[in-house]
């Protein structure tokens, strides 16, 4: 194994996390970790359940793969780009979670004013407009949503999370797919009980310091 035998077990563990917790399926999703230069990322349409060291594929950061026994993802392109938009992504998780992934199915966005911890952690989930995935029009629009959020859904597709590295990358998953469903139940119980104007003014406020 060419690199760092940490980040491959890093990758490993998020895989089998976002496995156990229903945030990706048999063949869908990936996850990424870039560190010294390099990143390793999961191999194409593999059961995250069942991943071992040897399967995680080793690229530089132009994606090119230097290290692994198995094909990066078909999704490469979504990371290598996405660690271009912000010097302090070091974790990418890409998944298909059932709330997110139903509203970017939608490509209706994930907000409220009515739920303060969304408001204050991420804002909103906005959505980036459809490109074809595997190519380069996947990340079109998403660069200025990364801007203002950890997470963002990509039209017709799924959902992106970013972090310092994979393991907070996947607690954006997980929180983010949280919030999304408690969302959609809220919808189904009545209407949302909105906070005052003042007090939604000053978490979207914390949020963006």
């Amino acid at each position: 194994m060419q690199g760092d035998i940490s980040a491959v077990r890093e990758v490993l563990l998020v895989a089998r996390r976002l496995d156990e917790k229903k945030l990706l399926n048999a063949v869908e999703g990936n996850i990424s970790l870039k560190r010294n230069g390099l990143i390793y990322v999961t191999p194409s349409a593999m059961n995250k359940a069942f991943l071992t060291e040897e399967m995680i594929a080793v690229t530089d950061e132009d994606g090119n793969q230097i290290g692994g026994n198995y094909k990066a993802t078909s999704e490469l392109r979504l990371h290598v780009l996405t660690y271009r938009m912000r010097e302090d992504i070091g974790g990418i998780v890409h998944a298909h979670p059932p709330y997110l992934t139903a509203h970017a199915v939608c490509g209706k966005p994930v907000e409220t004013r009515a739920y303060p911890e969304m408001m204050f952690k991420y804002g909103s989930f906005q959505v980036a407009p459809y490109g074809r995935p595997g190519t380069d029009d996947i990340v079109r629009g998403l660069k200025p949503l990364l801007k203002k959020s950890d997470v963002a859904l990509l039209e017709n597709h799924g959902a992106i999370a970013v972090g310092p590295d994979a393991l907070e990358a996947m607690n954006n998953m997980e929180a983010a797919e949280a919030i999304a469903k408690v969302l959609t139940l809220a919808k189904l119980v009545g209407q949302e009980k909105n906070l005052p104007e003042e007090e939604c003014r000053h978490l979207i406020a914390g949020h963006e310091q």
